[in-house]
């Protein structure tokens, strides 16, 4: 899934460079006859967040990551339910890296002149053999204290993010919409010196209702501000989503720009399911650097 995004958006970057140098205003603002100068043309639109029809932005994301978990046991059966696990912090109890560095990526298209739709990817995929502190019910499995304890946590999420401009104009943009997240989530722990191993996996799609803006501060300069929330209940299901992201821009060139801002992404799911019977929360903040390609 990743690597089609990537490709895609190299494809879509090329493409965007050549068509925009076409439509790029002359850089003469002079009477090429008379070298008087010309009156502004009032129908030429400033490059920016606002006028882009395409985009792709390259981001460095240095996030600090918070996991928290609970695995839970089967039933033993006659309808009773999952006996619960410990809840267990995937940082301070299994050893899973707190801060990990990477790369990503993110699509926009502007379809006529009010509507949005963003594609974005975030990964998260640790592994740490670590001494526990404590015991612990992962699952079926009991950990002692001092076993050395192998874990995985895994959590992909792609999105989907359509808005509707209901405020536009050469400075302002106001968008409200829905989105869709695809999420797969994986846990597995297990203690390799007496052969007792859990691994626990679910994927489902999860919506959410999103709110854009973007404030063209001056010819080079931007901000864009975005947060996207929902939560839902529904028998054995319980589960929350929520992003949220501020960022300046400088527009270097008319279809390059470049900017630093700050993400927060927290999700939240709890199942009773066979395949994923517990709670996954993840909470992940942190500062990005990017550069943003467009036309």
């Amino acid at each position: 899934m990743r690597n089609l995004l990537y490709l895609a958006a190299t494809l879509l970057a090329l493409q965007a460079i050549p068509a925009h140098a076409e439509h790029e205003p002359p850089r003469s603002e002079h009477d090429p006859w008379s070298g008087a100068p010309l009156k502004p043309d009032k129908n030429r639109k400033t490059p920016s967040p606002i006028t882009d029809r395409f985009y792709v932005r390259g981001t460095f994301f240095n996030p600090a990551i918070s996991t928290t978990l609970r695995i839970d046991a089967a039933s033993p059966g006659n309808g009773l339910p999952n006996v619960p696990g410990t809840v267990v912090s995937g940082e301070r109890d299994l050893g899973l890296d707190s801060r990990i560095p990477q790369g990503r990526i993110e699509i926009m298209f502007r379809l006529r002149e009010r509507n949005r739709l963003r594609v974005d990817y975030f990964e998260t995929n640790r592994r740490a053999s670590h001494a526990i502190a404590r015991q612990i019910q992962f699952g079926n499995e009991t950990f002692l204290s001092n076993d050395q304890v192998t874990s995985s946590a895994q959590w992909r999420q792609f999105g989907l993010t359509y808005t509707y401009s209901v405020l536009r104009t050469d400075r302002l943009e106001l968008g409200l919409g829905l989105g869709v997240h695809f999420v797969e989530a994986e846990a597995r722990g297990a203690v390799e010196a007496k052969q007792l191993r859990q691994e626990v996996s679910g994927a489902g799609a999860f919506p959410t209702i999103p709110l854009d803006f973007t404030w063209r501060i001056s010819r080079r300069f931007a901000m864009v501000a975005r947060a996207q929330y929902l939560h839902a209940a529904h028998n054995n299901f319980e589960g929350s989503m929520g992003e949220y992201h501020g960022d300046f821009q400088y527009r270097w060139k008319p279809n390059f720009s470049v900017g630093a801002g700050y993400t927060v992404i927290k999700s939240f799911l709890q199942l009773q399911e066979s395949h994923f019977p517990g709670m996954f929360r993840l909470n992940v903040r942190g500062p990005e650097a990017f550069f943003r390609v467009s036309f």
